[in-house]
């Protein structure tokens, strides 16, 4: 970038150059490196346009910041949100998002600075109590690129989880990461989780291992189906512990157990040769240490008064 003087139509010019530099570095076309000279010269223009008198008041200030909606309000859409769309297996797509997520928090945090003199103590964005710079180009990504894709993103995790349950190896770290999104796109609160995550999967558990618990009685003894329900909370606890959410685990475990011990009570019951047993409780289980529920509702449905050793 030439250096240019920053006020009146020249300085518009420049920032709108810079802008575009910068948009072009993160769509990955050949472009000069972004130094720290360029950020200086267009935080000086930002400055000087934004000092400048007008008539009426903070017109220029104004237009400062509806450049920089302007520029992630068109960005998102045209090029994030696409890359996303054309993903369709679970790998690419998650992986795609971390991407896409991790980019625009740069490019947030560079259109930030160059615009930092819109916001502090009685500049533009504090008089007129708008939504302050890194908070809005935050925002954007979950407006205009996660609630267009969350649907999906959450059944590929979903369906990741599943082909677990089934043995497969999968990329945990991956799945965290995408969760601990969910988060983080919420500022920090869980409302996105539980909502447009959480009871899904716990939806999807049930059903997962209703099929299961329904073939586990027809083809079991008593004695193997607990043992099959004692593993399946020990591998959840472990699950849940690598990349869900904290909150996750008790949910999680209190749906099995009941899916697993009080809706089939009573055809445990009915094979006449249940007997007491114990079920993993976390870490302090070994293969001999079985219960057969370690609720009070689970043991009231299935009559068992005492735990034998």
């Amino acid at each position: 970038m030439n250096r240019k003087a920053s006020d009146s139509e020249e300085g518009w010019d420049y920032l709108e150059r810079g802008i575009t530099k910068l948009k072009r570095i993160f769509e990955g076309l050949p472009e000069p490196a972004f130094n720290l000279e360029d950020y200086m010269m267009l935080y000086t223009t930002v400055y000087n346009i934004n000092s400048q008198p007008t008539y009426p008041l903070d017109k220029d200030s104004k237009q400062l910041y509806n450049n920089y909606k302007q520029v992630l309000e068109d960005y998102m859409p045209s090029k994030v949100l696409p890359s996303l769309r054309e993903k369709h297996d679970e790998y690419d797509l998650l992986r795609e998002l971390l991407k896409s997520w991790a980019n625009h928090k740069f490019l947030v945090k560079w259109l930030s600075l160059v615009f930092l003199p819109l916001q502090g103590e009685g500049a533009y964005i504090t008089r007129r109590k708008l939504p302050k710079l890194n908070a809005f180009g935050l925002s954007c990504f979950r407006d205009l690129v996660f609630d267009a894709v969350k649907d999906k993103v959450k059944d590929a995790v979903i369906a990741l989880i599943d082909r677990e349950r089934e043995g497969e190896e999968i990329d945990r770290t991956l799945v965290k990461n995408v969760l601990n999104l969910f988060v983080e796109i919420d500022e920090g609160k869980m409302h996105c989780y539980e909502k447009d995550f959480e009871e899904h999967m716990l939806q999807n558990t049930v059903a997962y291992y209703s099929r299961k618990a329904s073939n586990w009685i027809l083809q079991d003894s008593s004695e193997d189906y607990m043992l099959k329900v004692g593993e399946c909370l020990k591998k959840e606890r472990g699950r849940a512990s690598h990349y869900l959410q904290l909150s996750s685990e008790r949910k999680l475990t209190d749906i099995l157990e009941h899916e697993l011990l009080v809706v089939r009570a009573s055809q445990l019951l009915e094979e006449g040769e249940f007997g007491c047993r114990q079920l993993p409780r976390g870490d302090k289980v070994d293969d001999h240490s079985m219960i057969c529920c370690d609720s009070e509702k689970s043991r009231n449905e299935l009559g068992i008064g005492e735990t034998l050793e």
